[in-house]
């Protein structure tokens, strides 16, 4: 379940022209509260074989022969962070909210580098993100600060 401000988000609530969202996963493991920021689309958008009938009323026959379907997909649950993953399958209650939504791909990418670094997510150990954009890494930056 998807909280945004301060309340369930359910599909009804997708704004018209939303593409999707940044978001916080909450967790506390070993006594310490820990957080990951990231993107998610609303949508999934795949691409399926036409039927018979479809190809047969097709005028040009040099068309694509596959249809694009966008599929509600932002109810999934899933994660890159292994500590997450691991959380999740020992019974660890993972909060998921909403803290942003954007209207578009370039907004979705814009707005969670710009929370990743306003929240300082390499630098402070609360944060399990390991990267910004995967230009930034958490590894580079320990490296660095050892030199200063």
């Amino acid at each position: 379940m998807w909280i945004y401000k301060e309340k369930e988000f359910k599909p009804e609530d997708i704004p018209e022209g939303a593409e999707g969202f940044i978001y916080a996963m909450k967790a506390t493991i070993d006594g310490v509260e820990r957080l990951y920021i990231g993107k998610k689309n609303f949508y999934s958008n795949s691409n399926v074989k036409k039927g018979k009938r479809e190809l047969e009323a097709m005028e040009d026959k040099r068309g694509s022969k596959k249809k694009l379907v966008r599929k509600l997909s932002y109810e999934k649950y899933y994660s890159s962070n292994t500590v997450l993953v691991e959380a999740r399958k020992n019974g660890v209650e993972i909060k998921r909210l909403i803290l942003h939504i954007c209207n578009s791909k370039r907004e979705l990418t814009y707005q969670e580098a710009r929370h990743m670094f306003k929240l300082d997510v390499l630098e402070n150990e609360k944060y399990l993100n390991n990267s910004i954009l995967s230009r930034f890494y958490r590894v580079h930056l320990e490296i660095n600060n050892q030199h200063t």
